[in-house]
């Protein structure tokens, strides 16, 4: 807000007063204001570009938002709420979510919170030709964002998946990434043969 604005608005809040645009009676105001802002008006205030005291009106009781890559935990449900909502504004079924478009969502850094999100997801609903989104049917942004794994951040999995089945699924794709070459595809695990085959016994693959 311009510093003209600024005052207008600390007049209406400590006289509960406002004059419409091209009126010429006062009317009151009663009301309570909910404000909103990603700018750190501390800062703000202390480089001269907002209003000490309009600060201190409108800071009574201060509610932090942490940016979604600091709630990770939220997307999932996040996810489903706006699918539906996606799906009933554009008159398709609503899609889900492939795990492996999962945990692209779950590992990216998301600067543009959770409009970004909403607008992936947007994208991919449309572009995507299955009932499922896969990752390939994501933004380019989406995929450019992602964080990679760490010991302190480790990237969060939804719960609905066990480490097996995940383990399962890694085995089952080998065939794909190596051409079916069973030699290829032995030499490849970081398990090793023995473990491989193990591995293909416990969960009955053939």
């Amino acid at each position: 807000m311009s510093p003209s604005i600024q005052s207008k608005l600390l007049r209406a809040i400590e006289q509960k007063e406002v004059m419409r645009v091209g009126g010429s009676q006062v009317v009151h105001a009663d009301v309570r204001i909910i404000a909103a802002t990603n700018q750190d008006l501390k800062g703000r205030v202390e480089a001269k570009a907002f209003r000490e005291d309009l600060y201190y009106r409108l800071n009574v009781f201060n509610i932090v938002v942490p940016p979604l890559r600091e709630r990770r935990e939220d997307i999932p449900k996040l996810c489903d709420h706006f699918l539906a909502l996606i799906g009933k504004e554009n008159g398709l079924p609503p899609k889900r979510l492939s795990p492996a478009a999962l945990k692209t969502l779950l590992s990216c850094r998301w600067p543009g919170n959770v409009r970004q999100l909403r607008n992936a997801l947007e994208t991919a609903t449309l572009v995507a030709q299955g009932d499922a989104i896969e990752p390939g049917d994501l933004p380019p942004e989406v995929a450019q964002a992602v964080l990679p794994p760490t010991a302190a951040e480790p990237i969060p999995l939804p719960a609905s998946r066990t480490l097996g089945e995940m383990e399962r699924d890694a085995i089952r794709r080998r065939p794909a990434e190596t051409g079916g070459n069973k030699t290829r595809r032995r030499s490849s695990s970081a398990s090793g043969l023995r473990t491989l085959h193990r591995k293909v016994k416990e969960y009955g693959i053939g």
